[in-house]
C-alpha cells in the first residue's frame, strides 16, 4: 500500500523525458538484439495482466525499434475446436524460440489461470491441472535452455475503469474494447482470486513472476523494458565498419521521366 501511494505522489513524466529515456532504452534493446543473434540465445517473455493494464503499449513500445525477425509477437486467437481437443501446451510451443529469437506472448498459456478459469471456458479440474503442471513445464523449458521472463501488469480498480470509459467514448479507442472486457470489469475480484492463486501456484525460483505497477503507463513501461534489459546480460557486439557505395553510372537513363503518364497518389498535404 505504501508503495502505491509513493507512486500517487509522483508528478506525470513529461512527455518529452518520456520520449528520451524510452529512446536511451530501445538503443540498449538494439544491442541486446544484436547480442540475442550473435550468442544463438532462446528467450521467451510472457505479458499478462488484467485487461487495460498497458500489455500492448509495453510491448509496442519493445518492439517498435527492433527486427521483427528476432523479436516475434505472439498473439494467439481463441482455440479452434481442433486446438480445443490437444494438449493445452500444444498449441504455444510452435511459436517458442529458435537460436536467435525473442518471442513475446501478448496473453499465454496462462490464459487458462485467467480469463479461461475466470469466465468458464475451463474446468476446475482443468484449471486445478494446469497450476499443478505448469511449474514443472517451465522448468523444463529453463533447463533447456530458453531464458523464461513473466511480466504481470498490474492496473488499479479506479485506473480501469478510468481506461474503460475512455474506450467507450473514445472512437479512436473503441477498437480496443473486446468482449472480454465488460464481463471482466464486472468480476474484477474474481480476477484477483484468479490471479493470487496463480501466483501462489506458478511464481517460482526458475520461473518468477515479475509485477509491473501500470497504472503511469509510461513508468511502467521504462521500468519495463528496463527490468528486461537488465535480466538477459548482454555486450555490444562488434560491427563492422560500413561504407556507402558510389551510384553506378552503368546502365545510365532518365528514371524520373519514365515515371511520366502513371498514377500518382494525390499529395494533398
Amino acid at each position: 500500500m505504501a508503495k502505491k501511494q509513493d507512486n500517487d505522489l509522483k508528478a506525470k513524466l513529461k512527455r518529452k523525458d518520456y520520449e528520451n529515456e524510452l529512446r536511451r532504452l530501445q538503443a540498449e534493446l538494439c544491442k541486446l538484439q544484436e547480442w540475442v543473434k550473435y550468442k544463438g540465445l532462446r528467450v521467451i517473455v510472457v505479458f499478462e495482466g488484467r485487461d487495460a493494464a498497458g500489455k500492448g503499449g509495453t510491448i509496442k513500445a519493445i518492439t517498435e525499434r527492433v527486427s521483427p525477425r528476432v523479436f516475434r509477437v505472439i498473439a494467439l486467437p481463441a482455440p479452434s475446436d481442433r486446438e480445443k481437443t490437444q494438449m493445452y501446451i500444444q498449441r504455444y510451443l510452435p511459436h517458442f524460440p529458435a537460436a536467435g529469437e525473442v518471442v513475446i506472448f501478448d496473453r499465454s498459456w496462462y490464459n487458462r489461470a485467467g480469463v479461461e478459469y475466470v469466465m468458464g471456458f475451463c474446468t476446475k479440474q482443468q484449471h486445478d491441472r494446469f497450476l499443478a503442471v505448469c511449474p514443472e513445464m517451465e522448468k523444463h523449458i529453463v533447463d533447456n535452455g530458453i531464458i523464461l521472463l513473466k511480466y504481470w501488469l498490474e492496473v488499479s480498480d479506479e485506473e480501469q475503469k478510468r481506461r474503460f470509459e475512455a474506450r467507450i467514448e473514445d472512437p479512436l479507442r473503441q477498437w480496443k474494447l473486446s468482449t472480454m472486457d465488460l464481463p471482466s470489469r464486472e468480476r474484477w475480484y474474481e480476477y484477483s482470486r484468479a490471479r493470487d492463486m496463480m501466483l501462489e501456484a506458478t511464481d517460482t525460483e526458475h520461473a518468477p513472476w515479475y509485477i509491473v505497477r501500470s497504472d503511469d503507463k509510461r513508468r511502467g513501461r521504462l521500468n519495463c523494458i528496463s527490468h528486461l534489459l537488465s535480466m538477459i546480460p548482454y555486450k555490444t557486439v562488434p560491427r563492422p565498419k560500413v561504407k556507402l557505395p558510389k551510384r553506378s553510372m552503368k546502365g545510365r537513363y532518365d528514371d524520373e521521366a519514365a515515371l511520366t503518364g502513371r498514377r500518382f497518389v494525390p499529395e494533398s498535404y
